[in-house]
């Protein structure tokens, strides 16, 4: 059988989903407690590569036993069989037996990212490493500056201006079909809704966004730098911390919860 399964973590002590040698990685992680429940090598897909110290309240695996004869487990009890070989910072949240041929991540229709500012003097340690702690008051008209620059960002574009230097992608073009800055208290939400992203394309919106709302760029200074595809031109690539994947996109009927 193979397995659908949807996954919270924080990301802190991670670097990062995918493998990597001598690193602990969210995927390492599962792996190692998949093959302790079914007593069998199992490969472990993803539906998107987050980097290091980023979270997921709900990311899509794919998980395949490598011996057909491994214990039989049916998918709604997986989650409470797998919760004792998995660490603290990583949760099986639902499963369900995965529709032929599915792959967490071809199948994705889009994918939507939030990021979480901390707006206020003094840091919030219940946040600490979940939130970016930025003590600058962002008032009523910083924030309409950040709405006015997002929603520049939205529509097909070139982001090669949003994306981290050294990258090997090609392909820079991407859709976001939206991008809002909300403040909740003390705390700013920016989310971006896409069919993709490039790397650290979402943290560098932020950082953009921040630039606007302090005046070190104005609005429509978005529009030029899409144009201009030089990330020199863009903010800062704000900290990773304040970076959750909040939600992946399925087509309607094809994941069928018991």
């Amino acid at each position: 059988m193979r397995y659908l399964a949807f996954i919270q973590y924080l990301g802190t002590a991670f670097s990062g989903y995918q493998v990597q040698p001598n690193r602990r990685t969210v995927q390492g992680d599962l792996c190692r407690a998949c093959e302790a429940l079914f007593a069998c090598p199992c490969r472990v897909s993803g539906c998107s590569r987050t980097d290091s110290g980023v979270h997921a309240e709900e990311f899509c695996v794919l998980i395949e036993p490598a011996d057909e004869g491994h214990a039989a487990i049916p998918p709604k009890k997986l989650p409470l069989a797998i919760a004792e070989h998995l660490p603290p910072d990583i949760s099986l949240i639902r499963c369900t037996e995965a529709p032929p041929d599915f792959h967490p991540r071809y199948a994705a229709q889009g994918k939507i990212y939030r990021y979480d500012i901390w707006n206020a003097p003094a840091r919030n340690p219940f946040l600490t490493d979940r939130a970016w702690h930025y003590p600058r008051y962002l008032d009523e008209r910083a924030l309409s500056r950040m709405r006015q620059a997002a929603k520049l960002i939205e529509g097909r574009h070139d982001f090669a201006a949003f994306m981290a230097d050294g990258s090997a992608i090609v392909d820079t073009v991407r859709t976001v079909f939206s991008c809002t800055c909300e403040r909740e208290g003390q705390l700013v939400h920016i989310r971006v809704h896409g069919d993709g992203f490039l790397y650290n394309m979402v943290r560098i919106i932020v950082g953009t966004l921040i630039a606007v709302a302090t005046d070190k760029l104005a609005p429509q200074d978005v529009q030029t730098i899409l144009e201009a595809k030089r990330r020199v031109l863009a903010g800062m690539t704000a900290p990773a911390c304040g970076l959750t994947l909040e939600h992946v996109i399925y087509p309607d009927g094809l994941i069928v919860w018991e």
